[in-house]
Formats: C-alpha cells, structure tokens, sequence
C-alpha cells in the first residue's frame, strides 16, 4: 500500500467512519487510514484480530503474532469489519 490515496479516496472522512460500532468478538482486519497518524506498529497493516474490548473510544484487539497472541489498542477507523462465516 502507498503513501498516497487513490484520486476518489480523497478528502474529508465519512463520521460513520469514526462512530462505527465493533462489538467484543467481531473479527476485524488492520488497515492503516493515510489521512490520519496511525497509532501502532507498521507491521500490523493487513493482518487480522479479534475485538476484546474498549479501552476508552479505542478498541483492544488480539493478534495472533507467531507463537504469541498479543493484545493492540487501536481505534476503530483503521479498523475495518470482516464478515465471519458461522
């Protein structure tokens, strides 16, 4: 992924975007918002996690690092939902 949005990607950010809701074990995907400063490691971009809890209007997610599972405190606009197959 590159620095730089795509032409139509441009511009301000959706509200829905920073207000959408994410509930304890919806499993969600890592993908880093350009426009705004990303609050963890570069590494995470594109992985997947599961949803913990809330730690204030940031959510905890569990990431499955190798052989360790690691806990992240991201908020939920670099966050995006994926659909479970139950």
């Amino acid at each position: 992924m590159g620095k730089r949005k795509s032409l139509r990607e441009r511009g301000k950010i959706k509200h829905s975007e920073y207000f959408k809701s994410l509930n304890e074990g919806d499993i969600v995907s890592v993908v880093r918002e350009d426009a705004l400063q990303p609050r963890f490691p570069k590494r995470l971009q594109g992985r997947t996690g599961v949803v913990e809890g809330k730690r204030g209007r940031s959510l905890m997610v569990k990431i499955k690092d190798i052989d360790k599972v690691k806990r992240y405190i991201i908020e939920p606009i670099h966050l995006k939902k994926i659909k479970s197959s139950k």
